[in-house]
Parts: C-alpha cells; structure tokens; sequence
C-alpha cells in the first residue's frame, strides 16, 4: 500500500498542478513549498524533452504535450485508487462481498443454508447472488465476473478448480399412475420411448440425462426444454411426460407426480463449489470457500 500511495503521490503533484493552472494555489493544495513544486516541475519537463505548459505570467495553461500527459496522469491516478480500493478489501476477510453463483434448484435449500451458517461468523460479509445453468456459471467463473459458483455436475473445464459438496441419487419423475410409478427403482432404459421433459442444453442436469440415457442405450424423446426443475415436475404431473431429477429437489413431490429412484453407481449428481484456477479470490471469498470445505 505504501508503494502504491508513493507512486499516485508522483502523478497527482502534476495533475493538481494542471487543475490548479498556478504553482502557488497548488503546492498550498498539496501542502509542499513553492519552490520545491517548481522544482518538480522543471525535472520532470526536462526528463519529458518537451515543455509541458505555457506560461502566461503566473498563469500555466497545459499545452500539446501537457494535456496528453495529463489525460493519461488522470487514468493512472483512477487506476491507482481502483487498486488501492481492491488490495483493501482483499486484505480484510471480516468485511467485504462474496460474489456467488448458484443453480436455481440449490437456491431453496443448499445455498441459503451455506450463507445462513457463514454470517454467523462474518456478519459483516455481504453476497452479491446469481443465478443460472451450470455451464453459463462456470463461464462467468471464468470470465471474473464471480468468486465462487455452486454448480452440477462437475465441469469439464480444466480452467477451475473443484471442491465437492454432495451425492445426489437420481430418480425418475413420471405421472401419478405410470406404469412405472410404483416400482421400488427402475433401469433408466425402463423408460426408453417415453417423452421426457428435459433441461436446457446448458443445464448441468441435461447432461446427465444424455449420459445416462447413452449408457441405457436410448436417445430421450425432448418434448419440452425447462430452466428449471420445479416447471419439469410441474409438467410431469400434468402428464406431458417423464422428467430425469435428483431425488433431494424432487422430495417432496408435487401432487400427481411419483419419484423412482434410478438403479446403478453411476445414477447420481455431484454437487459442488467451483473459483478460477490460479486466481487469487479477495479474502472474503476465500474465508467463504474455506468455510464451504470445511463443512463439506
């Protein structure tokens, strides 16, 4: 920080000084004597090679140079208390916000719960929440725009780094008097030809669903794309199909709908928190993903 406060206290001299346009009004505005801010000024001209203000008496009026020097000294000084803004926050882990993703179908249970069990320690921590599918989430991850998203399954992408969560078992959602919604649990290929209403292609439950139908040997027949599971089973119980959903979000189910849960190792969705790889998360963020492994 100090490094940082030297470095914006070189350019600031110059640009109070290009604001002030007199070297009395400015060194009184930086609390340094007169002649030491002329001297600063002569300096740096001679080190620019060029005359950077013309003078009209005690008057100084930016010229050519001066304001191309000035109009980048005023980034810089922006630039510089944008950094200053961000290393403070990353250095105190009690304050600050947490920039956190989540799937629709985490946000009623898992999500607030994490957030809930946090603020009792770091009630001064403040969440700014997003919500969408899995493969948007990682690339927003990715992309800076969040510290942390709790996503399924586990990216593809090597890009994050992973810390799993939970086991969900799968199950199959079908309409209250099914001829598969008494059974104990089925094969997934038990339901091959059915009409299945499938997440959105981004969605990490869609993948799921493909994988799994490609090892039972079927290609699902979408009749219907949803964003999120709830309108599935929504929509299964208006009979429109059979919906491929984690046994957690689907308990307890809507009227009309019976939930088989699916046979096989393989039938189940990793849930888990997801940070950039090799970006260093502020120090809220980081207290937050290490509270998350923690309880894990």
């Amino acid at each position: 920080m100090l490094k940082l406060h030297m470095l914006s206290s070189e350019v600031r001299w110059f640009v109070t000084l290009a604001e002030e346009e007199q070297v009395t009004a400015a060194a009184a505005e930086l609390g340094v004597a007169q002649p030491t801010l002329s001297r600063r000024l002569a300096a740096l001209e001679e080190r620019m090679g060029v005359a950077l203000f013309d003078r009209h008496g005690r008057r100084l009026r930016l010229n050519e140079h001066g304001r191309t020097l000035f109009e980048h000294a005023r980034r810089a000084l922006d630039e510089l208390a944008a950094a200053e803004s961000r290393i403070a926050e990353a250095t105190s882990a009690s304050e600050g916000t947490v920039r956190l993703d989540f799937l629709h179908s985490l946000g009623t249970w898992l999500v607030p719960a994490l957030i809930r069990e946090f603020r009792v320690d770091a009630p001064r921590v403040s969440f700014g929440l997003h919500q969408d599918a899995s493969g948007r989430l990682v690339e927003r991850v990715l992309a800076g725009h969040s510290d942390v998203a709790v996503v399924s399954p586990r990216p593809r992408s090597e890009g994050v780094d992973w810390l799993l969560l939970d086991h969900q078992r799968l199950a199959l959602a079908v309409p209250a008097g099914h001829r598969l919604a008494n059974r104990a649990d089925i094969d997934l290929a038990d339901a091959a030809g059915e009409p299945f209403i499938a997440m959105h292609a981004e969605a990490g439950m869609r993948r799921l669903l493909d994988e799994a139908a490609a090892r039972a040997g079927f290609t699902p027949e979408i009749v219907f794309e949803s964003s999120e599971l709830a309108t599935a089973t929504g929509l299964v119980s208006a009979g429109l199909g059979v919906a491929l959903v984690p046994v957690r979000e689907a308990t307890p189910e809507p009227p009309g709908v019976a939930v088989v849960p699916v046979r096989g190792a393989e039938a189940t969705r990793e849930v888990g928190m997801v940070w950039a790889r090799g970006r260093s998360l502020t120090a809220p963020a980081r207290r937050f993903r290490d509270f998350v492994a923690g309880r894990a």
